[in-house]
């Protein structure tokens, strides 16, 4: 990996419409023109939960241009090519996804599903600012990494503790 370069990651769900959405706006912004980020599903609803854009607006981050698309269109030729890819529902992480060009570094991201919180606004509100916070941490933590110095299998490894901090949907037993 080299400092130089523009890192692409693709953030997987799936339906495509927060989870997935949140992460690629984080890390389009906090990764400061490193981090290039891009979202798909496996079965994409079609439309972004507008509780993700409330949430993207209230933190300042980019919330407009979002499509809710297919993982595939990422592993067609011509699609930018990966460096990383990194799910963030559990139910995307048990399926089989496409062969992406260039193995990128992957690693499981599991983080609860703000969309699927019934009760008041109050409560759909908290969960999305919540799954927000727990993906802008894992994301600043990406973005620190030293990556021009080290290794891919030190990456994996980051990569993977990353996904085990505070809000892992894999931490429980």
């Amino acid at each position: 990996m080299s400092v130089d370069r523009v890192y692409n990651v693709l953030f997987l769900c799936t339906g495509n419409s927060a989870r997935s959405i949140l992460a690629e706006s984080i890390l389009n912004a906090e990764g400061k023109g490193r981090f290039r980020a891009f979202s798909a599903g496996s079965y994409p609803k079609g439309t972004i939960n507008p509780w993700a854009i409330r949430t993207l607006d209230a933190l300042g981050y980019p919330s407009s241009g979002f499509t809710s698309k297919r993982w595939d269109v990422f592993a067609e030729p011509g699609a930018p090519q990966m460096d990383f890819i990194i799910t963030v529902c559990d139910d995307a992480a048990g399926e089989v996804c496409p062969i992406w060009p260039g193995h990128p570094a992957s690693a499981h991201w599991g983080i609860e599903d703000p969309s699927t919180v019934e009760g008041s606004e109050v409560d759909k509100g908290r969960a999305f600012a919540q799954a927000a916070r727990y993906l802008k941490n894992r994301i600043m933590l990406l973005v620190n990494l030293p990556l021009a110095s080290i290794d891919r299998l030190a990456l994996e490894a980051h990569l993977h503790e990353i996904g085990q901090i505070e809000g892992s949907t894999s931490l429980r037993a």
